[in-house]
């Protein structure tokens, strides 16, 4: 069975920080970029960052680069998504997934097609309050 268990979502004042932890099980790590999609609401999703979990490439998307920072560890098969300087419109539901597509396309690509995944997880809320 697949599983992308999230954990570590919460209430944040702006400018504060939380981080984000995503197990994976029932699939071939490796297989996949794995990162985290948002989606706040009323508005559509948004892949936030992923990463290669062969060649540690990682993607970001415009909004989050310099704020978010994604790693791995791979005996665990868990990525984490440290969350910095956070911003009331960083309120979203978060989701791990296991993106189709590396890295490095993602960064070349546009629109929700760069955002395909195989599997996501239920989802955690993080609230960013002004």
């Amino acid at each position: 069975e697949v599983q992308l268990v999230e954990s570590g979502g919460g209430l944040v004042q702006a400018g504060g920080s939380l981080r984000l932890s995503c197990a994976a099980s029932g699939f071939t790590f490796d297989d996949y970029a794995i990162g985290w999609l948002r989606q706040a609401p009323g508005k559509e999703p948004e892949g936030v960052s992923c990463i290669s979990s062969s060649d540690r490439s990682t993607f970001y998307a415009d909004s989050v680069k310099g704020r978010f920072t994604i790693s791995s560890d791979n005996a665990k098969n868990t990525v984490y998504l440290q969350m910095n300087s956070l911003k009331p419109e960083d309120t979203a539901v978060y989701y791990c997934a296991a993106f189709v597509f590396p890295p490095s396309v993602m960064a070349t690509m546009s629109g929700p097609g760069k955002d395909e995944y195989a599997y996501r997880g239920q989802g955690t809320l993080v609230t960013v309050s002004t």
